[in-house]
């Protein structure tokens, strides 16, 4: 392949999971040409690790961050790269050549965008764990727009934990979101399909990555994702909504648990329940509530504070 391929990486305070992070990129049979890192004014040596393995690294401010913003500063700063390629902090490749076979779907000039498979960490909750397997198959998917009659909202679905975007594909529909509260991956996938493109799925390219979120968590994290697509209502338009693979999904995640950790069942349920008013409250409802009241709900907080006024 002989496009040029920039990696950029967004983080805060990495952890303890860092250093095999930067072990495990660092066995990859193919390294892209430009290494960037983004860090939020990390407390730790997130960034000093970083630049001993070679990366360039910016420091931005926590408050300055933005899903969308963030990533396309990071573009901008790439001009040279091809195909520009994303990781977050806490996802793990999986295989010395995660990488390379992620990047081998571009040979296919159809291809706009792609994503990798996402397995769960090895200490996962089989919550957690489960929401990994119903996400990330294991076989390998080609989606384009005429795909959504079977596929629905699921057509857009893409991860910027572990994925790369043709540049000249991405800048053709304008880039990254600046100011959105999150799915920034999900907001381009739709018009790069909408523009022709075809979003690519790769399960043999795979990173660990899951989380075992809490309640609260849950609630939030639904929340924002009802406010984001309130904001782009192209998407469900184009697409469909996402009731069906909503119902679809608790159904496999009943089953899974059922033959795995049935004691969890309850917790599940109760999980559904706050994953649907967060939803809901994220959605409509929130235009008429206080920004002050969504910045608490809110699992992005700093996105209300450049959204709109206090009102």
């Amino acid at each position: 392949m002989n496009s040029k391929v920039g990696l950029i990486v967004p983080t805060l305070n990495a952890g303890q999971l860092w250093s095999s992070w930067l072990q495990a990129f660092a066995a990859q049979t193919v390294k892209p040409d430009f290494l960037l890192l983004i860090d939020s004014s990390s407390s730790d040596d997130t960034a000093a690790q970083a630049r001993a393995a070679g990366f360039e690294v910016q420091i931005i401010s926590k408050s300055e961050f933005n899903h969308g913003g963030t990533r396309q500063s990071g573009v901008n700063g790439l001009p040279e790269a091809d195909i520009v390629l994303f990781l977050t902090q806490d996802a793990l490749l999986a295989n010395p050549d995660a990488i390379e076979k992620l990047l081998a779907t571009f040979a296919d000039d159809s291809v706009g965008a792609a994503y990798g498979r996402q397995l769960p960490h090895r200490n996962a909750g089989p919550i957690g764990a489960h929401a990994r397997l119903f996400n990330y198959p294991a076989q390998s998917q080609l989606r384009g727009l005429a795909d959504s009659a079977r596929f629905g909202i699921k057509t857009v679905f893409i991860s910027n934990s572990f994925a790369a975007y043709r540049r000249s594909a991405l800048m053709s529909v304008g880039g990254f979101p600046l100011n959105t509260i999150m799915n920034e991956d999900t907001f381009v996938a739709g018009k790069l399909l909408i523009n022709g493109w075809k979003l690519a799925y790769s399960g043999d390219a795979a990173v660990f990555h899951s989380h075992d979120y809490g309640f609260a968590d849950e609630f939030r994290r639904y929340f924002d994702i009802g406010v984001f697509h309130t904001h782009t209502p192209w998407l469900q338009q184009t697409f469909g909504g996402a009731a069906g693979e909503g119902l679809r999904f608790v159904i496999s995640e009943l089953r899974y648990l059922r033959k795995n950790a049935p004691w969890l069942i309850p917790s599940a349920l109760l999980r559904t329940g706050l994953k649907w008013l967060g939803f809901k409250m994220g959605g409509a409802l929130h235009r008429k509530m206080p920004s002050r009241f969504n910045r608490f709900l809110s699992l992005h907080k700093a996105y209300w504070l450049r959204a709109m006024p206090e009102n």
